[in-house]
């Protein structure tokens, strides 16, 4: 008798449409929760290379000092980096949401913005 009350009631047009609205919710807070990313800005040159660089909160940005000198990266309220050494780097996780212009606190005119969505 319980097989048949499965089978019944997996026949049932409810119970196909309860299923559907499951899988759909498991799908959407799958594709909601991704992994954090990692992204790279490159100091080179006198220059942060992307100037904008965008993402998603959780997210970790690595700044990467390819210059013969000391940089910052710093986003007054957000973040700052301190002294970035030659070959050295410093790795910030983005965690409010908003545009950040951010500059070198050393070289003023290096500028570039981080977008958090």
């Amino acid at each position: 008798m319980p097989s048949t009350f499965r089978l019944r009631w997996a026949s049932e047009p409810r119970a196909g449409r309860f299923a559907a609205v499951i899988v759909l919710a498991m799908a959407m807070h799958g594709a909601a929760v991704a992994a954090p990313q990692t992204h790279t800005v490159v100091i080179e040159g006198m220059q942060f290379k992307p100037a904008t660089v965008t993402v998603q909160q959780g997210d970790r940005i690595v700044w990467q000092n390819k210059d013969l000198v000391p940089h910052t990266a710093t986003a007054a309220g957000s973040f700052d980096s301190g002294s970035i050494e030659p070959g050295k780097s410093w790795t910030y996780v983005a965690s409010k949401a908003g545009t950040m212009p951010y500059v070198c606190t050393f070289h003023p005119t290096m500028k570039a913005n981080l977008v958090v969505k």
